[in-house]
Order: C-alpha cells, then sequence, then structure tokens
C-alpha cells in the first residue's frame, strides 16, 4: 500500500504541472465573501432502548430515554482570489435537553455534570482556517472528516469534531489523495476539543474513479499507542438498462496495536462485499462479513464512524472476533408511485462463529426504517425519520438484548 501510496502522489504532481494551463478551482474564485456560504441544520431526536436482559453493561439499568433539540450553524467562506487562496470556516453548535433524567441517560445525546445528571443545555464553538493552491485544499483546525481510518459521527445529536489538518488535492481528474494529522477529537456530547481519548492520528487515502461506474480506494492511519490500519475499497455498478443495474461494493480493513495497546491487543482482518440489485423503485442487498485474527475490529478512538462496512447498521456492527454474517435488505422508494420523498427500508443481520472463550457467539438484528421528506412549500427539505431495531444475542456473546428505537425530525436552511 505505501508504494501505490506515493507512486499515486508522484503521478498527480508530475500531472498538475503538464495540466497547468487548465483552469483550476482556484482561478475560478469568486472571492473571499462571493463564496461563502452559511447553512443550519435543526435537528430534533427522540431515542429510547429498551434492554430485555440484564448483562455487564447495564445491569442496574433496563432502560434508556432522552430527547433534545440541536441546532448548528456552519459558514463556510469562499477563497481570496490569487495563486494562493485564503479562507476560513466556522462552526456554533448548541443543544437544549427535552426529556430524560439520570436513570434513564445513557444514549449518548447529552453529557452528565459532576453530580451525574444531564445537562439541560450545552453549546460549542470552533473553526478552521484555509488554504488552496489550484486544486489542492489545506485545512487546518477544527473540521468534520469523512475518511475511512478517521471518522466523525454524525449519529447523535451533534457530531464529533476532530482537531488538526487535513489536505485534500484533487489536481487529476477522477483522483482524489488526501492526508492528514489529527491530535484530538471531542464526543458527541462533549464540548471540550477532546473526549475520547486520542494521543495523535496520521491519516493518508486516495480514491481512483477509473470509469463511470467502477472507484477504488485505499487509506491507512497510524493512531499512536493504539493500532495502526489499512483500508481498500471496490466499488462496480454494472447497469442493465435505464432501470436496472447491479451493484457490488468490497470494504476491507487489516489492524494491529501498536505502542502502549491502549484499546488492547488488536490483531483483525474483517471484510465486507455486498451485491445490490436495484429495479425501479425496488432495490435488494445481499451481504456477507467476516471477521478474523486474535481480535475483533477495533474503533472509536479515531472517531465513531470509522466502520466503513456493510453490516455496521443501527445497534450492532457484527464485528466480533472470527464473526461471520448475513444481510438482506430492501429498499423501497415511493417516487415512482407518486409519493416523492417517501422511503422504507428493511433488513435483517445475522452473525455467528464468535469467538468468546467458551460457547460459540451468536448474534442477530432486524431493522425497519421510513423517511419523509417535504418537496416544495416553505416546509421543504423538512425531513421525518423513524428508525427501529430489534436486536437479539445468546448469552455467550453478550446478552444485550434490546429494542432500540428513534425519531429524528431535520430541517436544513440555506442562508447564504
Amino acid at each position: 500500500m505505501r508504494v501505490m501510496k506515493w507512486s499515486m502522489i508522484a503521478l498527480a504532481v508530475s500531472a498538475s504541472v503538464s495540466q497547468f494551463a487548465v483552469a483550476s478551482s482556484q482561478e475560478e474564485s469568486k472571492g473571499f465573501f462571493e463564496d461563502q456560504s452559511l447553512n443550519v441544520l435543526t435537528r430534533a431526536l427522540y431515542m429510547n432502548r429498551d434492554f430485555k436482559n440484564e448483562n455487564a453493561e447495564n445491569r442496574n439499568q433496563s432502560y434508556r430515554e432522552e430527547s433534545g433539540i440541536a441546532a448548528r450553524a456552519i459558514y463556510e467562506s469562499g477563497f481570496t482570489q490569487g495563486t494562493v487562496g485564503v479562507g476560513v470556516d466556522g462552526f456554533a453548535f448548541g443543544t437544549v435537553r427535552i426529556d430524560g433524567g439520570t436513570g434513564r441517560a445513557g444514549n449518548g445525546l447529552f453529557a452528565q455534570d459532576s453530580d451525574n445528571n444531564l445537562e439541560d443545555t450545552q453549546s460549542k464553538v470552533g473553526g478552521a482556517v484555509k488554504f488552496r493552491l489550484s486544486d489542492t485544499v489545506l485545512k487546518y483546525g477544527n473540521q468534520f472528516t469523512t475518511s475511512p481510518v478517521f471518522s466523525t459521527d454524525d449519529s447523535r445529536l451533534l457530531p464529533e469534531v476532530a482537531t488538526g489538518t487535513l489536505i485534500t488535492s484533487k489536481e487529476i481528474k477522477g483522483l482524489e489523495l488526501t492526508a492528514g494529522h489529527f491530535n484530538a477529537i471531542s464526543s458527541q456530547t462533549g464540548m471540550g476539543d477532546d473526549g475520547l481519548g486520542l494521543k495523535s492520528a496520521d491519516i493518508a487515502g486516495a480514491t481512483y474513479q477509473f470509469t463511470d461506474n467502477f472507484v477504488a480506494g485505499v487509506a491507512a492511519s497510524d493512531v499512536e499507542d493504539h493500532y495502526k490500519k489499512k483500508y481498500l475499497n471496490l466499488n462496480y455498478t454494472l447497469p442493465i438498462n435505464e432501470d436496472q443495474s447491479l451493484n457490488f461494493d468490497f470494504n476491507g480493513y487489516d489492524s494491529q496495536d501498536q505502542g502502549q495497546k491502549l484499546s488492547g491487543d488488536v490483531d483483525n482482518r474483517i471484510w465486507s462485499l455486498a451485491a445490490a440489485y436495484a429495479i425501479g423503485a425496488h432495490k435488494f442487498t445481499l451481504a456477507h462479513q467476516r471477521s478474523s485474527g486474535d481480535s475483533g475490529y477495533v474503533y472509536g478512538v479515531d472517531g465513531g464512524g470509522t466502520i466503513f462496512l456493510a453490516n455496521s447498521i443501527q445497534y450492532s456492527d457484527f464485528n466480533g472476533q472470527d464473526e461471520r454474517s448475513w444481510q438482506a435488505r430492501y429498499d423501497l422508494n415511493m417516487k415512482t408511485y407518486g409519493v416523492p420523498g417517501l422511503s422504507f427500508m428493511t433488513r435483517y443481520v445475522k452473525g455467528d462463529n464468535i469467538t468468546t472463550g467458551t460457547e460459540e457467539g451468536k448474534e442477530h438484528e432486524w431493522d425497519f426504517e421510513t423517511k419523509y421528506v417535504m418537496q416544495s412549500g416553505p416546509a421543504k427539505d423538512l425531513s421525518f425519520r423513524l428508525r427501529s431495531a430489534i436486536y437479539r444475542s445468546n448469552t455467550a456473546y453478550d446478552g444485550g438484548d434490546n429494542n432500540d428505537f428513534r425519531v429524528i425530525v431535520e430541517y436544513p436552511l440555506s442562508i447564504l
């Protein structure tokens, strides 16, 4: 992977020189204020988890229930004109708790104070400075990341926020190169810069669009005193006709512990392969995921979203040691039937062969989801989403039988 990474960087540099006469993103810059944007997202979330039996994690708590509203304003300036463009990004977040007491806490919507009471309100502000040369952008400060080896999670009221430097280069058409160094990442309830125990993380990655239907990506990370990871993605779509297509998506990780092993002994290789057949309003997906090594797949200190695998779903990730899991999924888009904006999804995942030290571990999960997005009028883009998961496992693996239910209402607003 290292040879591939550096050869692609060399290719990008040489190509950027040969394409110097082609207009770049920086050459087309209109200016700092002319290209600015300000977007506000309001999100209301109700979430409960009903645990059906006691286990080590929830021995004294069988039910969790919290709800709240969050508003996030994200400002992005344009770049100043010239050879090197300069700009800034900034954000302001705030949450208000609607319901949820100390005895029902634990879903990750709100932080707890020194007396273990849930905070009524929380707020956070941050920003970053950015520079652009041609089609290469360097950003330093607080930011959101979507690398498969370092990804900030946004599954609750507010997202995680990483602090560090990220370079993104698109000098060659179809090729995107990234490299970054981060020294902090806040949790979704943490208002400080760091809440996940990250010392430092170095990441690098490349994706290339070989054809209109085939894209591949590689990435690697070095998370100090935790682990090193390598990642591979292959995605191919086979068009059949205007209404039908077949997509194949492969994702794989190789993780090894290092240094002080603060995440424990990590020795894991995990991969997933999904095949999705789309016909009109319908999509049918089958997926298989397999883990091997002396541990399961570990993530979290490098971001709660750092698990780009087919069977990482609403509640479980199906990433146990030696686990094998299968998924069947169905999606329906009601636009074809005259109701644009309405969609449904259901899936079932079953995992077994999990090494536990005693008997074989097993787990399974059934999810149902429906979403409606307003298509016009003053409430255009207002969305309503219901998510339900029923999770069960045997006592050898976890014993955390759970019903997970969420209601999410979002309203995005573009001000600038």
